[in-house]
This record gives structure tokens, C-alpha cells and sequence, in this order.
């Protein structure tokens, strides 16, 4: 018996898989807005979204409960509703990188699908996208 077909069967990850990501452009204003507004510290969120037709779509922004500073943003996951998927994560680096540290990777890795980061100088050329893996993904920005 293929467990891991009975496994996708069971537990519905199938649906889950997809080709590509759009971001609302109202989701990217808010990214660049709450960057902006919390240096020199951090702001996490997690990506509100659905995926449709192999497209992971992100409408919104969930904020927990939780910590920032300008070494690093903390959150409580815990608090997240029971019913709420959690697609990824975007924070921001009060610095002029966006390169994901080791920390980043171990979040990626646990929590989501899709991960963005932005740094100095906010703008959206600032922002860069991974997968849970920590590499490099494509994102369109949608009307």
C-alpha cells in the first residue's frame, strides 16, 4: 500500500499545491505601510489567502499578539483561530537586506507556505519571497 497517497487522501494536503502567488495590491500598500510605520523595528504578519485553481491568493493580513524590536519580531501562534490556515508569514529587516537569517529559515520551515521579507528602504522593490525552503519565490501583484 502507497502510505503517502492514503496520507494525501486522509488529510486533503493535495490541496494545498500550487503554481503561483498573487498578492493583492492593497496586501503589498499594508506591507509597505506597517514597515514604514514600525522602524526601527520589525512587524510580522501572517498572509491571509486560499488557493483556487493551483493559485495561492493573499487578500489579507492576520496580526497576533506578540513582540518586536529592531533585532527581531516574535509572535503567538497559539492565538491563531483553529479554522485559520496559516499560508506564510511577511516581516520586515530594519537594514538594508532581505535575505532571510537562520531564524527566518527555521520559521519558514514550521509555519506557512509563502514567506516574504522587506527591508530599508520600504518599497516594493525592497520585498523578496520564499518558499518554506528559504528559496527564492515568484509573486505577481494583483488589482
Amino acid at each position: 500500500m502507497d502510505w503517502s497517497k492514503l496520507f494525501l487522501k486522509i488529510f486533503g494536503t493535495n490541496s494545498f499545491k500550487f503554481k503561483e502567488v498573487h498578492i493583492d495590491q492593497e496586501v503589498i500598500d499594508s506591507i509597505l505601510w506597517y514597515a514604514q510605520s514600525s522602524d526601527p523595528n520589525e512587524f510580522i504578519a501572517l498572509f491571509d489567502g486560499k488557493i483556487e485553481k493551483e493559485i495561492l491568493h493573499i487578500f489579507g493580513l492576520i496580526f497576533l499578539p506578540g513582540e518586536s524590536s529592531g533585532e527581531g519580531a516574535i509572535m503567538n501562534t497559539g492565538m491563531l483561530p483553529t479554522m485559520t490556515h496559516n499560508w506564510g508569514s511577511v516581516h520586515s529587516h530594519p537594514g538594508p537586506s532581505a535575505m532571510p537569517s537562520e531564524t527566518d529559515l527555521f520559521t519558514f520551515a514550521r509555519m506557512g507556505l509563502f514567506h516574504m521579507i522587506i527591508c530599508r528602504p520600504y518599497e516594493e522593490e525592497n520585498i523578496m519571497s520564499y518558499n518554506r525552503y528559504g528559496e527564492s519565490a515568484d509573486f505577481q501583484i494583483i488589482p
